[in-house]
């Protein structure tokens, strides 16, 4: 990708000049971060091309990787009876055990549950539930919507026009790509190029 080609120096001198420290924890602390994205940037750009959002330089970003670190090895992985359990997504077994395995790799504590139709190796039909506890429900939904991001390539703001349907049969209709309005007698959208044929 030409953005890490533009955006990263030579770190040939990580051990720079005397008493100088420039990589910690793999974390370069002359470069700019993205903190959305996490894309590495020279020291004068501020804002991330593909986030646009403001940089954080390598100190903050050494700062909030340590912090994160400490909660990610101080969160117990333990689901107890007197948890509120909420449930997450339903599915097959083997896209629940995916997601399962997601979440406990950033140690979000879940089990996997079925309806009654279902058996304990998820083979005889009927869906299988992903729960979580209730007090991890903001660290799960940052963790999904990272993954929607980097499975997807879309954002969520890409999505904010995606329940509109076309209607051929309306004087005017909308397309649910880019919200524009036009006549469905067009058959593409005007303005992205969407065709409806």
């Amino acid at each position: 990708m030409f953005l890490k080609l533009f955006g990263r120096k030579s770190k040939k001198n990580d051990s720079g000049g005397a008493g100088s420290v420039r990589l910690v924890d793999g974390i370069d602390l002359e470069m700019n971060y993205c903190p959305t994205c996490n894309e590495e940037y020279r020291s004068d750009i501020s804002i991330c091309v593909s986030c646009n959002v403001q940089l954080i330089n390598g100190n903050e970003k050494l700062r909030l990787t340590q912090e994160m670190m400490q909660d990610f090895h101080g969160r117990s992985m333990d689901i107890s009876p007197a948890d509120e359990l909420i449930t997450i997504r339903k599915g097959p077994l083997a896209e629940i055990k995916t997601l399962q395995k997601m979440l406990e790799s950033k140690r979000i504590p879940c089990i996997i549950a079925g309806d009654e139709n279902s058996c304990s190796k998820g083979c005889c039909g009927g869906e299988m539930f992903l729960q979580i506890k209730e007090s991890d429900l903001e660290p799960t939904t940052a963790v999904l919507a990272k993954d929607f991001v980097a499975s997807t390539a879309l954002d969520l703001k890409d999505l904010e026009h995606a329940d509109v349907v076309f209607d051929h049969q309306s004087a005017e209709t909308a397309c649910p790509a880019c919200g524009c309005r036009f006549s469905p007698t067009v058959g593409a959208c005007p303005e992205c190029g969407l065709c409806f044929e």
